[in-house]
């Protein structure tokens, strides 16, 4: 089919492949405009997906707004039959969806109707759900409420939010793929409608670890924004992030209070017990393990952090 295809992030990546593999005609990418990075944020750094695509030889384009007349034109104007979205990151008007002969699939990385919205892994991990998976939607006005053409499930176990992206990237191209070489057969379910929560992004606050919650609770914190933000407590006036972390004495309520280091590997009081921080990265340093990390910069027991 002739397709536009829309995404920004690495997890946009494997579909956008995918979809070029399978045969199909991709006649322009859109995605996010470049935006500062590097290593001191001065730099204008293209998306993953707008990288990919120029290799591919396709058609990027970046605007900063689809709500123009003029950028809804150029779109209609591309006469695709079908619009393939994953992480795109920015609301397509009617006129869009309308756009395309066929309108507009969605890779969408929960089991809808639960959490809808922009950072469904993370909320998933956050909130210790058992499992999570992949919606193939069709799209419509509402912010993810389209009827779902095909979805499989995985379970979350200890998988970080890095492990976790990749799989559902994997699957959401797999599935995609499927759903493109045959329309017909994946007929498009609405969704239900109990079980709607939504998932908003992440704020950098919340990557900031508050000792008085749970071990367990901190745990899950931690998987779900390693690699980015990433986890972070302040010590000596430094912020210190980690990125794996094992539960030490859950459920038996802290002796000590939280935020204090226990032993001379960083075990950590919290509200119910104690975090072992497992990986950890300095700001503008390398991540290492606890053990070469505290070589280089101590932190004795004692400490509150």
């Amino acid at each position: 089919m002739r397709i536009v295809f829309m995404g920004t992030p690495d997890f946009a990546v494997p579909v956008l492949d995918a979809t070029v593999a399978a045969g199909h005609e991709v006649v322009a990418c859109y995605t996010q405009p470049p935006r500062p990075g590097g290593r001191r944020g001065r730099a204008l750094v293209p998306s993953p997906v707008q990288l990919r695509a120029e290799a591919l030889g396709i058609a990027v384009r970046s605007p900063v707004s689809l709500r123009r007349a003029e950028a809804q034109a150029e779109f209609v104007a591309l006469g695709a039959e079908i619009g393939v979205v994953a992480a795109y990151g920015l609301i397509l008007p009617q006129a869009v969806l309308d756009g395309c002969t066929l309108g507009c699939l969605n890779v969408h990385a929960s089991l809808l109707p639960r959490w809808r919205g922009a950072a469904p892994i993370q909320r998933a991990i956050l909130a210790g759900d058992e499992e999570t998976g992949v919606a193939i939607m069709q799209m419509e006005a509402g912010l993810d409420t389209g009827p779902v053409r095909l979805e499989e499930r995985t379970p979350i176990g200890d998988k970080n939010a890095r492990e976790l992206t990749a799989e559902l990237s994997a699957m959401g191209a797999r599935l995609m793929t499927a759903v493109l070489g045959d329309l017909g057969r994946f007929t498009p379910e609405p969704q239900r409608e109990v079980g709607v929560t939504y998932a908003p992004k992440i704020e950098k606050a919340e990557a900031r670890i508050d000792w008085g919650r749970t071990a367990v609770e901190i745990e899950r914190q931690v998987r779900a924004f390693a690699p980015t933000p990433g986890a972070w407590f302040e010590v000596e006036g430094e912020r210190v992030k980690v990125l794996a972390a094992e539960v030490s004495a859950p459920g038996h309520g802290s002796k000590h209070p939280v935020g204090l280091v226990l032993d001379d590997v960083l075990t950590t009081a919290c509200e119910d017990g104690a975090i072992r921080p497992m990986l950890l990265q300095r700001a503008g340093r390398g991540v290492t393990s606890t053990v070469e990390l505290l070589r280089g910069f101590p932190i004795k027991p004692g400490t509150r952090v």
